[in-house]
């Protein structure tokens, strides 16, 4: 009683030691200590700066995050790393052109990159159970900037923002809270961190919401061209009950992805408006997992969003649930001191039988945060020292944080190649040698492309080759035209990180007013039929080839002046702005401009083949349905028979039309079938889809290491194993295509 007595009198003299100092600090402290979370005299001094950095902070929160990081970085490796699909990327003999950051980085033999893969999936996932923690992390860290590194084709910024958070968790305490680290070491367990460990964190994602917006500022997003036809998307729907489609891409598309990205970051700061940004985040999060194949980006930054409320939340939540569900969740007990923070009030806090107070390792903390922050702000801005990887936007797309901002269409790409002896030409498959198309739009890319080239056409019996390319692009819906200068040998072409491309031709920004009536025109045209607008500099011509399909194609200048000549004919024909010239099929030709300005003129075309067969679809859709409602009373030949019952089994005699035609009516079935099915039939086929997924990660990881230990087995065993790693679940091949978004048909022809 007596021992109680005197430490509630101890409690009541310190309350009222408190509330005395709290009597005698000025308003104004007071209120930016409510608003900010700090006193401005904290920032008075590098000694008070650096107080504040190490105030003790509940490990709680960032025990959560770094759990949740760990996890979805765990089930991100076998996907969007790629751990799943690694042999058809690495596989040993292949001959492929890679485009590493570093010329000299090259990939690990196939089993050794099992191993790198291994390693860092070990790693996450001792990040998440908190598992020798600094080792974890150095697993995961090393491996993933390794791999990022090894393919700029993969960049993106939620790649680089996840080495970002792995970087910076590495040097934080976040094994403090919920970790096995602290369930074996008891210093370790429930421990205060120091505030610079929420306070980096916060800022990453402050400065991936805010300069993600200042990017938005562009006058392509403002206007709404960046992502025109997103709002065609089902998650729009309800927007488009009130809307016009024009006006939900430019307010709700485009607005609203402005407004949240540049205010996301100071509405989380402040209580009383992180309610409000928590929800709008979290929605805008959610739909862009729907809307785009991100991988764990979406649910990445939904677990961010909690480090913005106070640390202790997983407490104060714990607290609230059924006692015997706190037996299994983390502790609610309040955290114990720790020595790397720093108490101010000894009276309060004590470690034994000393107080921390500030020393070298506090000062590296707050110096670390400062320079690291500071380094993130400048990085995006950076682009006028790394020149080389400019183009018509700065840098390598990654980390820039310019996200979705700019859209490119591919319309023409040509490689022409010459024997550097005989003087012998050839054209080469765009793509060949390679596993990505990223490479058409960064001058650095190209060069790496053309040096590989120019050494793998050597066994080819081609010496010495020189290697051209002619891509044509649109960006933001402007007019297609030369990225590059297609006389220019890349090969031999200077390149340089630090200085601008030569051969890379400008951006035609004169021209971007077009836009407006380009849109004009092909609202104009019918469905049938296509239209392409170029835009071409003076003293170049554009070689192409209308296909044999197109039987209406016609030419139409727009400004400027052109030389048209049909090759075959040998014949030519100047146009003037307003000018028009028909195009034969299945011919050449090429458009000079000769003008002083660069020349604008469009392609209009038709398909005749493919209108030709949606008619023969119409007119057996409307045979089926004469013999069905019996109007048809004459019997059907036996090569229409299998459009009465939709199958193409004991036919002796098909037409290719009706097999056509059947097999779209499978694939409309299916696909309708697909968004009619049951949320439980959707949830067993998502399941199961990322079962056979890890299930080929595992299986083909094991299948390295035994190589690694034993050897190498026979090629047949080899390959009944692969092939057993290969099982997927019995699916429907036109169902399994509608998962994955179709890519883009490489066009070097009209």
């Amino acid at each position: 009683m007596g021992a109680q007595a005197a430490e509630t009198l101890g409690s009541q003299k310190k309350q009222n030691r408190e509330k005395k100092t709290q009597d005698t600090v000025p308003s104004h402290c007071n209120w930016t200590k409510s608003l900010l979370g700090f006193e401005s005299a904290d920032l008075s001094s590098w000694h008070g700066f650096v107080c504040l950095m190490n105030r003790p902070t509940d490990p709680a929160a960032l025990g959560v995050f770094r759990f949740l990081f760990g996890l979805l970085m765990a089930l991100d490796i076998p996907q969007e790393r790629g751990l799943s699909y690694l042999d058809h990327r690495y596989l040993d003999g292949l001959q492929v052109c890679r485009f590493p950051l570093f010329n000299f980085l090259e990939p690990l033999p196939l089993d050794w990159m099992y191993v790198v893969y291994m390693v860092m999936l070990l790693g996450a996932l001792g990040i998440m159970l908190g598992c020798f923690y600094r080792l974890s992390c150095l697993f995961f860290l090393l491996p993933y900037w390794y791999i990022f590194f090894l393919d700029k084709t993969a960049w993106n910024n939620h790649s680089y923002l996840y080495g970002l958070i792995g970087f910076q968790l590495t040097f934080m305490n976040a094994n403090r809270y919920w970790s096995i680290d602290g369930f074996w070491n008891p210093r370790k367990r429930n421990a205060h961190v120091p505030l610079w460990n929420y306070t980096m964190l916060r800022f990453q994602i402050f400065i991936v919401y805010f300069i993600a917006g200042i990017k938005k500022l562009d006058v392509d997003w403002v206007e709404g061209y960046s992502m025109g036809s997103l709002a065609k998307h089902w998650l729009f729907s309800p927007f488009r009950l009130v809307l016009s489609e024009e006006m939900t891409n430019i307010l709700v598309v485009h607005g609203g992805g402005l407004v949240l990205d540049l205010t996301a970051g100071f509405l989380l700061f402040f209580d009383a408006s992180r309610p409000v940004a928590l929800f709008f985040v979290s929605y805008f999060h959610c739909m862009n997992s729907q809307l785009f194949s991100i991988g764990m980006f979406s649910y990445t930054m939904l677990a961010t969003s909690p480090l913005f409320c106070y640390p202790d939340w997983p407490r104060r939540l714990i607290a609230k649930l059924p006692a015997f569900l706190q037996k299994f969740l983390p502790s609610t007990d309040p955290p114990q001191p720790s020595q790397e923070c720093v108490y101010r009030d000894a009276g309060q806090q004590r470690l034994g039988r000393t107080t921390r107070k500030v020393g070298l390792r506090q000062k590296l903390g707050a110096i670390f945060t400062v320079l690291y922050v500071a380094e993130q702000f400048f990085l995006p801005y950076s682009h006028f020292i790394t020149q080389g990887y400019n183009n018509w936007t700065n840098g390598l797309y990654g980390y820039s944080w310019d996200m979705m901002v700019h859209s490119r269409s591919h319309q023409h790409v040509k490689i022409t190649y010459r024997d550097g002896l005989t003087g012998e030409l050839g054209y080469l498959n765009p793509g060949v040698f390679t596993q990505s198309r990223r490479w058409k739009d960064h001058a650095d890319m190209l060069k790496q492309y053309a040096t590989c080239l120019s050494h793998l056409l050597q066994n080819y019996n081609i010496s010495q080759p020189e290697i051209y390319f002619d891509i044509w692009v649109s960006i933001n819906d402007r007019f297609q035209q030369r990225l590059f200068d297609p006389h220019v040998d890349i090969v031999q072409a200077e390149w340089s990180p630090f200085k601008k491309t030569p051969w890379l031709k400008p951006l035609l920004v004169d021209l971007t007013p077009w836009r407006t009536k380009l849109q004009e025109i092909e609202k104009s045209l019918d469905n049938q039929t296509e239209v392409v607008f170029i835009a071409d500099f003076p003293g170049l011509h554009l070689e192409n080839f209308v296909s044999e399909d197109l039987g209406n194609t016609s030419l139409h200048l727009l400004k400027g002046e052109v030389a048209v000549e049909i090759v075959n004919k040998q014949t030519n024909h100047t146009l003037q702005e307003g000018d028009r010239i028909q195009l034969p099929a299945g011919e050449y030709h090429k458009v000079f401009t000769v003008s002083q300005e660069p020349s604008c003129y469009m392609y209009i075309y038709v398909n005749t083949t493919e209108a030709a067969l949606e008619q023969k679809f119409t007119e057996l859709q409307e045979l089926r349905e004469k013999v069905q409602n019996g109007s048809e009373t004459e019997p059907l030949p036996p090569e229409l028979q299998p459009i009465l019952d939709g199958s193409l089994e004991n036919v002796t005699q098909t037409d290719p039309v009706v097999e056509a035609f059947l097999r779209r009516e499978r694939r409309m079935e299916e696909l309708q079938k697909r968004r009619n099915a049951t949320l439980a039939e959707r949830f067993h086929r998502f399941t199961t889809k990322k079962y056979f997924i890890f299930r080929r990660s595992l299986l083909m990881t094991w299948i390295s290491l035994r190589n690694l230990v034993l050897g190498r087995p026979s090629l047949d065993q080899l390959a009944q194993e692969v092939a057993y790693a290969n099982m997927q679940y019995d699916m429907d091949s036109t169902a399994t295509s509608q998962d994955t978004s179709p890519k883009e048909p490489e066009r070097s022809e009209l």
